[in-house]
């Protein structure tokens, strides 16, 4: 059987977790009880070692998938040889303050017409390469554990499921099979009626269509930007309002390649992004939930920040590579941790005040306690802007004086003094401010411009340039126009290829071997890039370019190979969802 493609996956997901499923029925990716916990299903990238969750169709001919409205719950409509039918599932939104269980899974395959004969795998095993369970059947139901953590799965009609033994049951005409899969960590497990679980899902259904209709844009492009903004939603870590960047570790940039990266953290820079997003369209408490997650995990490294974060505000695990699992087609290593936790990486100050300042602009008084962290980074920045920094693209290299970071500190420093004219700030440390604020772009422009390129460059000393570059016309940095569409052109000469897809840099200047794909966060940057210097019609070309190479249900890798349309790296990625937003607000901004 050939493995999925990154693209035949949709996802699913109650803001506290997420999975993966294929429209064939497969799940084949899930942590358990949240995003960066160990994988209960990881056959994803560990292989059949892994666990997995299989609710699959005899004699399947054809499937057709798509969300239910504007809603978290996913649909596949199937054709079989000997009937149709649906599977419809989802997990359940909002269980605080009910008897409910932590997480609740639910998946109910109709048959239509004819019948359909049914397969069901229930393979649970905790971790890479994969732990399997103590196992037991209590009341009708299978329960599952290891240690504090129970996974159970409940099924009517009772198929008495037993862990990695596939159970076949035919459905007449008109019936329905229902999976109930919940989770409970150092909690009882709950079980749950078929009625409540059908009711359940039809509630978080509801749910999710009431919370789309709240979305402020009535733009041409309102589907995708809904479907992106749910998307960051589930992204987004509910207990404490941190994002991560994505539900997945190590789906490869470069399929065979090294580039494996864990992305199950929250990152302070992608984050901003997002709540620009969210701000953009009325959804402001999910801007005020992060800055008060960022109030709360900085506490004791201010003023300094650290790049990433685990969902809990804590310093996320060092990276190490895992054995005995192959890998996503053999793409190895596979790596479990982060280490760009350890780099200094100056652009994160710039993004995180400009989104405290957008929530400011946007009518929102900061707490005063914000205002001290945001007034403390600025402090900073000012002294320590001068130094060389990994970048945004986490370079595994010498520090070097990147062009983006600097002008992104600039932007820390701008917009930390537009804060401050709405409140009262002392005026030696406004006057502070502004010297260094005026100081970087004087630097900026003696050492990051290259007048043979009519550009600024990736580097200090470099001629090469960056995608980075291409958020210059929305900085407000550059007030000489030629610089800006100069600097968008070279990139686009260097960088774009076929349909605005823009790689981040030129290959091998990472310090790794090998290539990856077009980064789509810098495509979506160029549709807004070009719509900010006033190029509408080549902007939505693109943008439209781009939205077609969405897979069935409207979702995102990280990149893209252009030669064959495949997606790479972890999926979905909430950079390229967040950015995706943000082009089609500015499309429809400049057309306005």
């Amino acid at each position: 059987m050939t493995e999925p493609k990154i693209s035949d996956y949709a996802l699913i997901g109650d803001t506290r977790t997420a999975a993966l499923c294929t429209a064939e029925g497969s799940l084949n990716w899930m942590c358990a009880p949240g995003f960066d916990s160990e994988p209960i299903f990881g056959k994803l990238i560990g292989g059949s070692s892994a666990g997995s969750f299989d609710m699959t169709v005899d004699e399947l001919t054809a499937t057709r998938r798509s969300y239910r409205g504007d809603s978290s719950v996913l649909e596949t409509e199937i054709d079989a040889r000997s009937g149709e039918g649906r599977l419809v599932e989802g997990m359940v939104m909002e269980v605080t303050g009910s008897l409910l269980p932590q997480t609740v899974l639910i998946r109910r395959l109709f048959c239509d017409r004819g019948t359909l004969t049914a397969r069901v795998l229930f393979d649970p095993k905790l971790g890479l390469p994969g732990r399997e369970p103590r196992a037991a059947r209590r009341a009708q139901t299978l329960v599952t554990e290891w240690g504090s953590l129970a996974v159970t799965l409940q099924s009517f009609p009772d198929m008495n499921v037993s862990p990695g033994r596939e159970i076949s049951i035919q459905i007449p005409e008109k019936s329905d099979l229902t999976l109930v899969m919940t989770i409970a960590d150092r909690a009882p497990a709950v079980f749950l009626s078929e009625d409540r679980a059908h009711a359940l899902l039809e509630e978080t259904e509801r749910w999710w269509r009431s919370w789309s209709a709240d979305v402020k844009y009535d733009g041409p492009f309102r589907q995708s930007v809904v479907r992106s903004l749910i998307t960051l939603q589930l992204l987004t870590f509910s207990p404490s309002g941190a994002p991560v960047a994505a539900p997945t570790t190590s789906l490869p940039e470069e399929l065979g390649g090294v580039r494996n990266w864990d992305y199950r953290f929250s990152w302070p820079r992608d984050a901003s992004i997002g709540l620009a997003a969210f701000l953009a369209v009325g959804k402001q408490q999910t801007a005020l939930s992060f800055l008060n997650w960022l109030l709360h995990t900085s506490r004791l490294t201010r003023p300094r920040l650290k790049v990433l974060y685990t969902p809990f505000g804590k310093a996320p695990p060092r990276e190490q590579d895992v054995d005995l699992v192959p890998g996503y087609r053999e793409s190895l290593p596979v790596r479990i941790g982060n280490d760009a936790r350890t780099q200094h990486q100056l652009d994160v100050y710039g993004w995180v005040v400009d989104a405290a300042w957008l929530l400011t602009n946007s009518g929102h008084d900061l707490q005063s306690e914000t205002w001290r962290v945001i007034s403390g980074m600025a402090d900073f920045v000012s002294r320590h802007w001068h130094e060389p920094d990994a970048g945004i693209w986490e370079v595994r290299d010498e520090p070097v004086h990147y062009v983006h970071s600097k002008m992104m500190a600039w932007l820390c420093l701008d917009r930390t003094l537009r804060i401050a004219a709405t409140r009262r700030t002392r005026g030696g440390r406004k006057r502070r401010w502004a010297r260094e604020r005026d100081r970087i772009k004087a630097d900026i422009r003696e050492h990051g411009f290259d007048p043979a390129l009519g550009s600024y460059v990736r580097s200090y000393g470099s001629n090469e340039v960056d995608a980075a570059l291409l958020i210059l016309p929305v900085l407000e940095f550059e007030d000489r126009f030629a610089r800006v569409k100069g600097t968008v052109d070279a990139v686009r000469r260097a960088l774009e290829t076929d349909g605005g897809l823009v790689y981040r840099y030129r290959p091998g200047f990472d310090g790794l071997e090998g290539g990856e794909g077009a980064f789509l966060p810098c495509s979506f940057w160029l549709v807004q890039a070009l719509a900010r210097i006033g190029r509408l019609e080549e902007a939505a070309d693109i943008f439209g370019s781009l939205l077609a190479r969405a897979n069935d249900v409207g979702l995102f890798s990280e990149e893209i190979a252009p030669s064959s349309g495949e997606f790479l790296g972890n999926f979905p990625q909430a950079f390229t969802h967040a950015t995706l937003v943000q082009a089609a607000l500015s499309l429809k901004r400049e057309a306005g």
